[in-house]
């Protein structure tokens, strides 16, 4: 059936912009939003890592020199984690936030040296045979020494230890020409030991450790993978199991963190919308309620 001239103008009507636009069918990009998913694996290994025999006294074995706290994990990488991959380790019941341990520090002497006053918080890690420790205090004296060595297949992966530290705390809170003097040779031994050639200013496992954590469970920057894991692969870290949380009833573990613009995995903020928005709820009803009744 030959088309009529009313048809063309219809058919013309419905090709023209005006048309499309009113009909919502004028092209368009459309995204499409995929959200960028951090890829995590957290293993807790304190337990895991003390030899059978001693699983019962666990102070015993972390405090005895003469047993090996060498210690083998093996982690599978379920998703594709994309580098850097970012390595933490996660400390539980951990109570850094204490006020003795807070003030159990010098300012000055980290900047300025060994020859600073205004030590005396540091007691009692101030001094030993009548010399001064630097870095003093209990938080320096706790340092962190659990090690991390990542092996995939037959290759070590290589990690980067820099740039771990805030750089406004390596610039302007620990000197570039202050050193560690007479750490760690007490009988009263604590955690990691320092390098007595390295400023503290380039001794970011120290920065990174003194830097307080206000929860009993925190995460610290131990360093990070610069290479892409795979899903599927399998990693063995082998570790050095040094560090004792077992007097306190503390926990150990390791995670390895993919990270977005929004920084690495944290689910303390959605649950504080949850928390703060069921609480403005509960006050929204219970004034309602009161409202209602001052008005019978």
């Amino acid at each position: 059936m030959p088309e009529t001239v009313n048809d063309g103008q219809r058919r013309r009507d419905r090709e023209s912009a005006f048309y499309l636009f009113t009909q919502q069918r004028l092209p368009a990009c459309k995204p499409v939003l995929t959200p960028a998913w951090v890829v995590e694996i957290e293993e807790r290994y304190d337990i895991e890592c003390v030899p059978e025999p001693f699983r019962n006294d666990k102070v015993s074995y972390i405090q005895a020199d003469s047993i090996p706290k060498n210690c083998s994990l093996l982690l599978k990488v379920d998703q594709y984690m994309k580098a850097p991959i970012y390595i933490y380790y996660q400390l539980d019941n951990y109570y850094q936030n204490h006020r003795r341990y807070i003030r159990s520090r010098s300012d000055q002497q980290l900047l300025h040296g060994r020859n600073s006053h205004g030590t005396s918080f540091c007691q009692p890690v101030e001094s030993n045979n009548n010399r001064p420790i630097v870095p003093c205090g209990l938080i320096a004296w706790s340092l962190f020494n659990d090690t991390f060595t990542f092996i995939r297949g037959k290759a070590e992966l290589k990690v980067n230890r820099t740039n771990i530290a805030w750089k406004s705390d390596r610039d302007h809170k620990f000197g570039k020409n202050v050193y560690p003097f007479n750490f760690q040779n007490g009988t009263w031994i604590g955690g990691g030991k320092l390098n007595t050639s390295i400023p503290l200013s380039d001794q970011e496992d120290l920065i990174v450790w003194m830097r307080i954590s206000a929860l009993p469970s925190f995460r610290k920057l131990y360093g990070r993978i610069e290479e892409d894991l795979d899903g599927g692969d399998y990693v063995v870290v082998q570790l050095m199991n040094n560090y004792n949380t077992y007097s306190f009833g503390g926990k150990k573990k390791l995670v390895l963190s993919t990270s977005n613009w929004l920084g690495g995995k944290n689910d303390f903020l959605g649950l504080a919308y949850v928390v703060v928005g069921s609480c403005s709820l509960t006050i929204a009803i219970v004034f309602m309620v009161l409202h209602l009744r001052s008005r019978q």
